[in-house]
């Protein structure tokens, strides 16, 4: 499992609602094609999806946990691949930090996948959080 650190210049309540919404992620997640909700209503334990991802795989994710607004947990699968990701929110004088685990792995044929999509998810994610705080901070700041 990798992880990291982004700042967000806006509160925390912000930031958790932004990242825990799976109809935002296009928006500021660079693979993300779409997004199609498999359940209706508010984000929540429990509530599933589909991304399509920009080279068309369809992994099904479900959040696992949603404990507003400290930390979301979402898991996915996708053929022999499982992946788990991990936000944890804290407030800071002048917005909040986001940290990130992420660890995915495979099983069967797809067994050797899992620590090189890792170490590619470990990069790829900070990177798309610190889109997604330019995202907020941009809107808060009026633009």
């Amino acid at each position: 499992m990798l992880g990291s650190s982004v700042d967000f210049a806006v509160p925390v309540e912000v930031a958790f609602d932004y990242l825990a919404d799976p109809r935002n992620r296009p928006e500021w997640q660079s693979s993300l094609r779409s997004v199609e909700l498999l359940d209706t209503g508010v984000p929540r334990s429990g509530l599933r999806w589909v991304d399509v991802t920009a080279l068309g795989l369809r992994p099904r994710l479900e959040i696992t946990a949603l404990e507003r607004p400290e930390v979301w947990v979402e898991a996915g699968v996708w053929r022999g691949i499982r992946a788990r990701l991990a936000l944890w929110f804290e407030p800071q004088p002048e917005g909040c930090t986001v940290t990130v685990t992420v660890r995915v792995k495979g099983r069967g044929l797809w067994r050797p996948v899992g620590p090189l999509v890792t170490v590619a998810a470990a990069l790829a994610v900070p990177r798309d959080l610190r889109r997604a705080a330019r995202i907020l901070s941009e809107r808060s700041d009026g633009h």
